[in-house]
């Protein structure tokens, strides 16, 4: 009975694993029928090389959006990266334990609030802010990814302080034996050896900066421009599919399941660099 017991255990979490992978295939291999016939009659060239994007004309050229979300998730990395790796550093090698397993829970709830909680913000006090200070709309790049900075900080310190926490103890007493500092062991011996983690934890920051929607609608000013300056209006890939899919009819419909084609291949590749990273790291374990 016991046999038979863990038997149908396994059979249940063997469906279970396999309908999750299944959903996702069925999602993935939804939108690239939707949008893959179009990039073909359109042109792949047309599409993702044009500037001109005006459904009324039959015109659906995604450039300017790629190169915004580009720059956004750009800017977002710049803004979130180096205080989520300062961040995840400070906790685990200067912070004791006991206040470490507090303040790590509570940093990895920023993640549950809602994406609209932190467009709001960006709307209510950083635009102003921005126009004021620096000119321009305030809705604007610098806005977006100001706010999209903070939105990963939660990936990127959670993942970065497992990895150095990781790190095995006799690498940080073997370096302070050499008569190393603190810092010289952290810079020397710490980071190298937990960086694989840490990059793996910036490339998943990447995926959510570059897939975030709401919170980019309602701070980036939804301009379809190249940008030139980070106090330009832009619109990103994601926020042009939330803003016209509702209403959006024949090719205009297909030119945005498109665009989720484009974002798609892009986060797939996002995600398999992180996940090469996070094996690497356990390799070397």
């Amino acid at each position: 009975m016991k046999l038979i017991g863990e038997k149908g255990v396994t059979k249940v979490l063997m469906i279970t694993a396999f309908s999750a992978i299944s959903i996702l295939l069925l999602i993935a291999l939804f939108i690239i029928n939707e949008g893959l016939p179009f990039i073909f009659k359109y042109g792949a060239g047309n599409f993702l090389l044009s500037s001109d994007w005006q459904p009324h004309l039959n015109k659906f050229g995604i450039y300017p959006m790629i190169v915004a979300s580009i720059w956004v998730t750009l800017g977002a990395m710049i803004v979130g990266a180096p205080l989520g790796v300062a961040g995840a550093l400070f906790l685990s090698e200067y912070v004791p334990r006991t206040i470490m397993r507090i303040v790590k829970p509570t940093i990895e709830l920023l993640a549950a609030i809602p994406s609209v909680v932190y467009g709001f913000i960006g709307v209510m006090v950083l635009a102003p802010l921005i126009r004021k200070n620096f000119g321009g709309p305030g809705l604007s790049l610098l806005a977006a990814s100001i706010i999209l900075g903070v939105m990963i900080l939660p990936t990127v310190i959670s993942i970065s302080i497992d990895s150095i926490l990781a790190v095995p103890q006799s690498y940080r007493e073997g370096s302070l034996a050499l008569g190393a500092t603190t810092w010289q062991t952290i810079h020397m011996v710490t980071i190298k050896a937990s960086k694989s983690g840490i990059i793996a934890s910036i490339i998943l920051g990447l995926g959510r900066a570059i897939g975030e929607t709401m919170a980019v609608i309602m701070v980036a000013g939804n301009s379809v421009n190249i940008p030139h300056s980070p106090l330009d209006s832009v619109r990103t890939l994601t926020a042009n599919i939330a803003l016209e899919m509702s209403y959006a009819t024949g090719m205009h419909r297909q030119a945005l399941f498109a665009t989720g084609v484009v974002l798609l291949i892009v986060i797939i590749i996002l995600n398999s660099i992180a996940s090469v990273a996070i094996r690497k790291r356990i390799s070397k374990r």
